[in-house]
């Protein structure tokens, strides 16, 4: 059985308010593709479709603007994105035990860096530009510095028992 174009529509109905919001216009494509990953919080391969066909412009187009930008998700991605540097400050005071810590007290690995109820998505970044405060993570947009493995679990558990509460 097939999908009723209202059933569709009402899927892609806050796609298309983006899309509308910058006029339909393709030269906004990665404006667009900022705003639909804010709103699923990565970018469905439907939706993807979706904006092209609606700007008229070929899905690879959208697809390699999504792919050549690391801001830019294709998998759904946790609640709460815990970005870890290993940078060289970072590197050097330690980063990699912490992100062991974290990969254990999450039930992870390096292939799967997402929990299964979408709480957490580790991630690993190059530098987030704050050396002296090495080492250093992000959770969505909240730095936090001088951490330690055990600093990093007491963090994680801490935002556990907020979700919990809820």
């Amino acid at each position: 059985m097939t999908s009723q174009p209202h059933t569709v529509m009402r899927k892609f109905e806050k796609v298309c308010e983006i899309i509308e919001k910058h006029n339909n216009d393709c030269s906004k494509l990665i404006p667009i593709l900022q705003a639909v990953q804010e709103e699923y919080r990565y970018l469905p391969e439907d939706v993807i479709c979706y904006v092209a066909t609606a700007l008229g412009i070929p899905s690879a187009q959208v697809y390699g603007v999504a792919t050549f930008y690391s801001h830019f998700a294709l998998k759904p991605k946790g609640k709460y994105v815990i970005k870890i540097c290993d940078g060289t400050a970072c590197h050097v005071k330690k980063s990699i035990p912490i992100l062991e810590a974290l990969l254990k007290k999450l039930k992870l690995t390096p292939d799967n860096m997402t929990t299964s109820d979408m709480l957490f998505t580790v991630e690993t970044v190059s530098c987030l530009g704050a050396c002296g405060l090495a080492p250093v993570l992000v959770i969505n947009e909240e730095v936090h510095g001088l951490m330690t493995p055990e600093s990093t679990v007491a963090l994680i558990d801490q935002i556990i028992a907020r979700e919990e509460a809820k």
